[in-house]
């Protein structure tokens, strides 16, 4: 079991000499027509976790919604549905994510094809990419050991028969199967099961402000196995600070986001 102590172990303190560019630069790309929320959140728990830069990979018609959210975030307008093209230079990116509204078909599997071929840097992968990652072999065929998938468990039936433990190890990547006592899955065979969280975070929304916090870890240099421990840790910790100020029955997915400070806060000791 992940616990506090484990936590606190692993936050890096901040460098009184860094500036922006000491704690990454994330892509995220995310969203679809009627779904700007959910790069909305996953943007801003990613700026609430400590990353340094942030570029949104959103369609056009989210793009004013997206810099008026969340002005820290710099925006890059794609297609429609988040396909027309990548953003170029993917090697200026420390880290990647992508899924959260982002809607599965052929299209957006092309385009995470593309993407999955072209970048170096770790991806985080969520929600609608790992539907499309369900519907491709050669989608599975691209992923690494520096990936982190982040399926609950209706997704990961659709990914997979196997156990959660054999398909990392098979598919040599870091997986965190979300639900009650979330756990995370090493291409080692290691699994570790979280500690924090409750039944107010089964809402809409909560697994994207999980991949904004996922994907300020990766960026910050945290290992793969660092961020998907102590992602989900801080994810649940921010969710009981919500129900208890609010209650499980009355919190929502924005209400980590506001109680993601207050996590970090206990976390980081230093």
């Amino acid at each position: 079991m992940f616990t506090l102590s484990e936590a606190r172990a692993l936050v890096h303190p901040r460098d009184p000499e860094s500036h922006k560019g000491t704690y990454g630069h994330g892509l995220l790309i995310a969203g679809s027509r009627g779904m700007a929320g959910a790069a909305v959140m996953a943007a801003k728990a990613a700026l609430r976790s400590g990353i340094g830069l942030l570029t949104v990979c959103t369609p056009e018609c989210n793009r004013i919604i997206l810099q008026t959210a969340v002005p820290e975030a710099m925006v890059i307008p794609c297609g429609s549905d988040c396909v027309d093209s990548l953003p170029a230079h993917l090697s200026r990116y420390s880290a990647i994510a992508i899924g959260p509204g982002l809607t599965a078909n052929d299209t957006t599997r092309q385009m995470q094809q593309a993407l999955m071929k072209s970048a170096n840097a770790p991806l985080v992968l969520d929600a609608d990419a790992l539907n499309n990652l369900a519907a491709s072999t050669a989608l599975l065929s691209l992923l690494s050991e520096k990936d982190i998938l982040t399926p609950h468990l209706g997704e990961y039936g659709r990914l997979s028969e196997e156990s959660a433990d054999t398909f990392s190890v098979s598919h040599h990547l870091y997986l965190i199967l979300k639900g009650h006592r979330t756990h995370v899955y090493s291409p080692t065979g290691e699994v570790s099961m979280n500690t924090t969280g409750n039944a107010g975070m089964a809402t809409g929304g909560s697994g994207d402000v999980l991949t904004g916090i996922l994907l300020a870890l990766r960026a910050q240099g945290y290992t793969a196995w660092d961020t998907a421990r102590l992602g989900v840790f801080v994810h649940g910790l921010a969710g009981d600070l919500a129900a208890s100020a609010l209650t499980e029955i009355a919190m929502t997915a924005t209400d980590l986001i506001r109680f993601l400070p207050q996590a970090w806060k206990e976390i980081a000791s230093f």
